[in-house]
């Protein structure tokens, strides 16, 4: 990719920020000022070819604007690791971008808030898979994205593949856990790099196509 266009992804990632910041209709933008902690807008390429969705920031994501980076991030970081995968290779984001008070599940107005910024984080991005974490990512993304007969509960489907159609090609979706559940039970964490491994499959296989997962190393 041409360095002018990766400019161009940083200059439209720069808008939906801004845009964020300035979300004044929102009651979690006002909550965000009163209490003077930022949005978590996302982290990691705007080429990278697999982005990981997850729900809401929490109480570290919030003080630092970036996502994942408390007990839940470690996880996350952990579970890259067992599938040779950089962070910094992959984009971390959420539906939401701005945390719920005492860290609460996100409401479906606030759903509908602040998905439209992450339908155009896709769309500049263009993974080619996008890995859902935890269930209100999953129902959003598969609902969004066609794949609303496959929804089921999270926990009948996880480390699945499903593939649509977007506007700039197919994508695999993969409904994964929360990296939060290793954190209620210490056992999950197996399951967590079980269904993960999938991802590792799906970077095998992309070697031998057009448009491969490059840059990923198994």
């Amino acid at each position: 990719m041409s360095e002018a266009k990766k400019q161009d992804r940083t200059e439209l990632m720069r808008q939906i920020k801004d845009e964020v910041l300035n979300l004044k209709k929102s009651p979690l933008c006002k909550e965000r000022i009163k209490n003077k902690v930022h949005p978590v807008i996302g982290e990691g390429s705007h080429t990278a070819q697999i982005m990981f969705i997850g729900e809401a920031p929490g109480k570290n994501e919030a003080l630092t604007g970036r996502p994942f980076c408390g007990a839940s991030g470690r996880i996350l970081d952990e579970l890259l690791e067992h599938i040779s995968v950089n962070r910094k290779d992959v984009y971390v984001t959420n539906i939401v971008k701005d945390r719920p008070p005492q860290n609460r599940d996100p409401l479906p107005v606030e759903i509908e808030m602040y998905a439209p910024f992450l339908d155009r984080q896709i769309l500049i991005i263009k993974p080619e898979v996008i890995a859902t974490l935890g269930r209100f990512s999953m129902e959003y993304v598969m609902k969004r994205y066609g794949l609303e007969h496959e929804v089921d509960g999270i926990s009948k489907i996880r480390g699945k593949v499903f593939e649509t159609d977007m506007d700039y090609g197919k994508v695999k979706v993969v409904p994964l856990y929360h990296p939060a559940v290793a954190l209620y039970n210490g056992g999950e964490k197996d399951v967590l790099k079980k269904d993960i491994e999938v991802l590792k499959k799906i970077i095998c296989e992309s070697r031998t196509k057009p448009r491969s997962l490059r840059g990923y190393k198994i």
